[in-house]
């Protein structure tokens, strides 16, 4: 199975609405690694190491995301895989 490296930028409504919470454990059922945090401009941002298909997964998730959010926009862009994250975390600032 092909291992991937995804950048992942939500953004819309997707702060106060549970989006990380939801993120990691959608990634952790797929066994994703990574992290998820919300940033100062009102988007998410997910850095996931995975499976493809999980990956490409997670990446459909996100644009429609938990009840309550309103998605506006997804960007994400494939780096190499690295093999160096652990879990999937939440990073609060």
């Amino acid at each position: 199975m092909e291992k991937v490296r995804v950048h992942i930028f939500v953004s819309g409504l997707v702060q106060g609405v549970f989006f990380r919470a939801h993120t990691r454990a959608l990634a952790r059922e797929l066994n994703i690694k990574g992290w998820v945090r919300n940033l100062p401009d009102g988007r998410v941002e997910i850095l996931a190491e995975g499976d493809k298909e999980s990956i490409d997964r997670l990446i459909k998730w996100c644009y429609h995301g938990p009840r309550g959010a309103i998605v506006e926009n997804v960007e994400y862009k494939f780096e190499p895989y690295k093999g160096d994250l652990k879990d999937f975390q939440i990073i609060y600032h």
